[in-house]
């Protein structure tokens, strides 16, 4: 009986070597993609001056801390949930299918009419926080992030991870695609930001200064992608020049967490969702 305990340990052992040494591979293949860093390229590029952005209005209505919300596509209305149990429509929203993520570790879409299960997606490690599709132009996939510190890219019609980055040292709040479709930003407790190119499968960016120390919460590019805004814990929004990696703007209003951001559709203006019981 020893003898055989013995010889499962050595071959856990080996498998987890196998493991390691496949992993070191991997790494040396995208070393291979890796010819030059974004800040490099960037230097060709003008850097953007400081800009003033202030409140237009202040949506008030729910009566708990907000915590999701999304721009619809007319441009103009608005859909927030809150821990007070409400949906607010601020005109009207509709919808055919859903993609949701869950505690439970998986990703799953609805159809709505139904309320059947269309597809599960399984592969995060713990709770999944986020998750944002792609642009309907660049395929059927989606990203989603979770506390198992993974942003993890999924093709919708056969369900499986297709790409996988881990590169957060903490809980991923928030994903959210480029506008071209080509890579995602995304939001963690670590108090960074961090900008993933798919097709060099890498990690080509990190948003963060030594005097941030609370965690992204919420995340969503300007509509030309040069602009990444960032909602925050310690109730700011820090605005980052995406090829640049500096902060241009820091906004101040809430009273709490921000918890989450969406720009509209044409580009044009920002809201914020907080803790605070208020958009913005």
């Amino acid at each position: 009986m020893a003898t055989e305990g013995l010889h499962e340990n050595e071959t856990l052992a080996s498998l987890k070597n196998e493991a390691e040494s496949l992993k070191g591979k991997l790494e040396e293949e995208r070393a291979k993609l890796h010819d030059v860093e974004l800040h490099q390229v960037a230097e060709r590029v003008e850097a953007l001056g400081q800009f003033v952005m202030k409140t237009r209005r202040t949506l008030k209505g729910h009566g708990n801390k907000v915590l999701c919300m999304d721009w619809c596509k007319d441009k103009r209305r608005i859909v927030s949930s809150s821990q007070d149990g409400k949906v607010i429509v601020w005109d009207s929203f509709t919808t055919n299918k859903i993609l949701t993520a869950s505690g439970d570790g998986t990703c799953a879409l609805w159809d709505v009419e139904s309320g059947q299960l269309l597809q599960s997606f399984h592969g995060h490690g713990a709770d999944v926080l986020c998750l944002d599709l792609a642009p309907s132009e660049t395929g059927n996939t989606f990203v989603s992030g979770g506390c198992d510190k993974k942003a993890m890219v999924w093709d919708m019609r056969s369900g499986q991870c297709i790409q996988s980055f881990e590169t957060h040292d903490s809980d991923i709040n928030s994903v959210r695609y480029y506008p071209s479709g080509d890579a995602f930003a995304s939001g963690s407790d670590d108090a960074t930001c961090r900008l993933y190119d798919l097709r060099a499968d890498r990690e080509v960016a990190i948003y963060s200064k030594e005097s941030i120390i609370f965690g992204a919460s919420s995340v969503d590019f300007s509509l030309s992608g040069r602009l990444l805004f960032a909602g925050y814990n310690d109730y700011t929004i820090n605005v980052w020049d995406v090829l640049k990696g500096s902060r241009v703007s820091i906004l101040f209003g809430h009273e709490n967490r921000v918890s989450t951001l969406r720009v509209s559709p044409d580009g044009t203006a920002f809201c914020s969702g907080s803790w605070d019981h208020t958009l913005r």
